[in-house]
This record gives C-alpha cells, structure tokens and sequence, in this order.
C-alpha cells in the first residue's frame, strides 16, 4: 500500500520525500522492521526510538514518522528516508496499521476483556465456550495469541502494540476466524494500542487498586476511566455488579446493551450454591429464570467470577447451556492456578501469582479445602519493587503451613537481597519455612515432604518458561521439572540424567547462590 494510503485519515504536521513508496508493514522496534517498513521512532519510557532510525532503515525501512516535539534537525536521518511529522505518534501508528490492513477488525466480531483480575483467565474461558459453541475464535493476550488451538507467537504484555494487533486480526480474517478476543490493558488504552479497533462486546471484570505509579495512573479515579474508555467503544458491555468500581458502569454508559453478573445483586447471570475444593469448583448460575449446575476446573470463588463474566459475553453470541458446560468443564489457562498431573497423585498448582493481593488470594482459595498442608514455594523477581517483599513474606508465613522460599525472576539482583526483604515478614508472620535457592531443589523438597492431603502452591512464573538471569533467558520449564523429580522418585530415571527437553536445569551458578 501507497504510504499516503497508509495515512488516510491522519492528520501530519509535515511530509518530506516520497509519499508514493510501498509500504508493507509497520514497527516501533527497529528489528522488527522489514523490506518496505513505516518505522514510528517513539520516545518511551525506557527507549528513544529516534536512536534507531538507521537500524529500522537498514532493515528496511522505507518511511519514518516522527512525533512533533522531536528536533529532526538533531537527527541523522538516511537520504532518500521519507519522513513524517505528527501530533500523537501513537494514535497514529494505530490509525495506520487499521489502514494497511483494511481494518480487519470490522471483518470479524471483536470482544475486549479488561479489569484488574482475571483478565487473561476471562479471555481463555470465553473462547473455551464459543468454541464449543461451533465457534472459530482467536485470541489475543498476555501469554500468546492464537487461532484455535494454534499459537502463533508467545507475547511479552498484555496488550501488544497497536500494529501487532492489526497484523495478527488480518491474520485472522483470512484464516476465517469470526470472533476475536482481544485482553485489554488500562496501559493499551493510555496508548492507543486499541484505537480503530471496532469492538461488539467488552467485559469489565472487576477492579482494585494496581497500576497507580509515575509511569501509569495517577489515581483511581484516572485507572479506572482508562477502563472506562474500553467500555464506551462497544455496543454490549458485560459488568460485574458486586465490585464497587465495575458496578456504577451501567449508570455511566448510555444506548448499550448491559449484561450483567453477580453472587450478590440481582443480575442476567447469576452465581450461588458454590460447591469448591482446592481443584475446582462446582456451582449453580441462574440464567433466564433456570437453574443450571456448572462444574470448573480452577478453584476458587473469584474463578466463578471470571466464568459468570465469561457466560455473559458467550450467551451475548448464542452460546447455549450445554455449551457452557462443556467450555468450562476440563478448563484450564496454562500458567494460572493450572494442576499439574503428576504420576504421585499429588495436588499441585502453578500460578502466576507475584502480588500481595494475588498470593493471599490463590492461599485463601485453596487452605479452607486442603486436608492437609499447604506447601508454598515461591520467591520474587530482582530489579523490581521490593516493598512488596516482606508483606508477601508475611502472607506466606501466615495462610501456608510451609513456606520453601526459593528464586524466581533473579535479573540482576543477588538473590541473598531478595530473601533477605521476604524473611522479615516471614519472621513476623510466625510461620515455618526453609530458603532453597535453587528453584528445583526447592520443588524436589515440596514434593518429598507433601502427601496426598497436602496442596503444594508454586507461584511467580505461571506461563514464563524462561528464568532471566544476567540479561539473558534461560529455558525453564515448571511441569517438565516435576515430571523429572518424580520420575526419579520412582526410579524410573536416573538423578542427574540430564531433564526432559532441556528445560529443567536451574540457570544460576551454584556459587553465586552460597
């Protein structure tokens, strides 16, 4: 397509050079610049993208676009490199990719889930049920995206940049998908990586304090309207009524077809009779005017939360209670509260839960119906926010019977430091633990101190299958160390064997964890 074709309906600054070249695609990251490549040289928050204008050319670019507060002067722009000026460069790389790929969001039926919690499990949920509705479903979101059961590339946030979206929604339109679900960050919408998407139906889940920093939203009330703002671009809006955010959204909106969901306020779908252990959940909804059992494989009340949200939008698309049921029976999200099987028998969760408020909540979901113990074994990542660190340490200590505390994402940080911020609230909770530093040894003790009664929690990766360690990601694979602990507990592999696909070695120097 013609770069002024690109740029219909945009409004530029200033064009110097060629507006005729043929643009094939579009990229904020030089080195995902191809032969006739638009690169947007965006000033982030860690990166100056004006810095790789000669890498995108030498990739391929063919056309920079430049916001308008940036000096091209200073720059050192390669000859024959047509270059556009605009006001908001990423409004309008977003308007750009709907053009150089004909809007296909208009093509099929698209669904937007945001909200705090749930988000990711809510989206896979959803295209569980349309599928078994007769559905062809894409999706869209933090873990990877997909056409059906094929992935076609794991994504690093949960909403990826705006040329992404429209690149993997063609994508889509030509593979015959009809409905896609795209998982929506407040972070997606302040950059307009939705924007030209044409949304049938969004699911605001629910809402609570996260994100509120510099680098995000000033407050609650600016969080909150980003979501908002996702809301108001569909005609159906799906809205949980027992969140005291998510419930004044009907009040807010006006000409939209509501849905609503609740375990406590009158609503279109209705949740009670939870029936829960520490490895799913059974429970009841009410749905015009039945009563209909549903059975969930993840545990917890707030994962009938995300299957009533769930309901709302597949029953907005003719999914009917058959449907339901077998969407949500056998569900599982790779990486969130996912049970692990395992030769032993043994209950164990991986879950990637790196919170105070996500590790005390997957802990309360599963104590109250563990006979047992509950064996938690977890750290937290280096280089990141380490207040969080004792208080999820006093978590630990006080709902898990035993903490092993171990590393996680260690970056660049000693792990010692790490361990050394957990253990004070470790120590003022109380409770029992243990420091293994080497994540599989701390998984080899989990599994040999736990029985059949027991749970073991392993928080912190969830759907990572990598450890970072020095600037470099190491495979690291939860499910194929268990596989290989337990196959040498029963003696059907040799301890120090090598692990199943090379996938369960711990990356970090035994010395640099004395």
């Amino acid at each position: 397509m013609e770069l002024k074709n690109v740029l219909k309906n945009v409004q530029t600054e200033e064009i110097i050079g060629d507006v005729n070249v043929n643009i094939t695609n579009i990229a904020s990251d030089s080195r995902q610049i191809k032969d006739g490549g638009l690169f947007f040289a965006i000033k982030g928050y860690t990166k100056d993208g004006t810095k790789f204008i000669d890498a995108a050319h030498k990739n391929g670019a063919y056309a920079v676009v430049l916001e308008k507060t940036t000096n091209k002067d200073e720059l050192n722009i390669p000859n024959g490199m047509t270059v556009v000026v605009v006001e908001n460069i990423r409004y309008v790389m977003a308007i750009c990719s709907c053009n150089l790929y004909d809007n296909p969001s208009k093509k099929l039926k698209l669904i937007g889930v945001t909200g705090t919690k749930g988000k990711t499990t809510s989206t896979f949920m959803i295209k569980s049920i349309l599928e078994k509705a007769g559905h062809k479903v894409g999706l869209i979101g933090s873990i990877a995206i997909y056409i059906g059961d094929k992935e076609l590339e794991v994504t690093d946030r949960t909403t990826p940049e705006s040329f992404k979206i429209q690149q993997s929604l063609d994508l889509m339109v030509k593979e015959n998908v009809d409905i896609a679900v795209v998982e929506v960050s407040s972070q997606a919408m302040k950059l307009d990586r939705v924007t030209g998407c044409d949304f049938d139906t969004v699911l605001f889940t629910n809402l609570s304090e996260d994100h509120i920093s510099p680098k995000e939203h000033k407050d609650m009330d600016d969080y909150f309207n980003a979501k908002l703002s996702l809301v108001k671009l569909a005609p159906t809006v799906v809205v949980n009524l027992d969140n005291e955010y998510t419930k004044k959204v009907p009040s807010l909106v006006d000409g939209k077809k509501i849905i609503t969901f609740s375990m406590k306020e009158p609503a279109t779908i209705f949740g009670k009779n939870l029936r829960p252990s520490n490895a799913y959940t059974d429970f009841t909804i009410t749905i015009d005017g039945k009563d209909e059992d549903v059975h969930v494989t993840i545990p917890g009340e707030y994962m009938v939360y995300n299957a009533l949200g769930a309901i709302g939008v597949a029953t907005n698309f003719g999914a009917d209670i058959e449907s339901i049921r077998a969407g949500l029976d056998n569900f599982k999200v790779f990486g969130r509260s996912e049970m692990v099987p395992n030769k032993l028998g043994l209950t164990i969760m991986i879950d990637y839960a790196h919170t105070p408020a996500s590790l005390e909540s997957i802990l309360k979901t599963v104590k109250p119906y563990t006979k047992g113990r509950v064996i938690c074994t977890w750290g937290v990542g280096g280089d990141r926010d380490s207040a969080k660190r004792p208080i999820m340490g006093e978590i630990s200590g006080t709902l898990a019977d035993f903490t092993i505390l171990t590393c996680d994402q260690v970056r660049t940080e000693p792990p010692k430091n790490i361990m050394a911020d957990i253990e004070v609230g470790l120590k003022k909770s109380g409770g029992d633990y243990v420091i293994i530093l080497n994540r599989t040894e701390a998984i080899r003790h989990a599994i040999s101190m736990a029985t059949k009664d027991d749970i073991i929690v392993i928080p912190g990766l969830g759907n990572d299958l990598y450890i970072e360690y020095m600037g470099v990601k190491y495979p690291y694979n939860e499910r194929v160390i268990i596989a290989d602990i337990i196959d040498e507990m029963l003696g059907e592999k040799e301890k120090g064997s090598g692990p199943s696909d090379h996938k369960s070695v711990f990356p970090i120097p035994e010395d640099k964890l004395k």
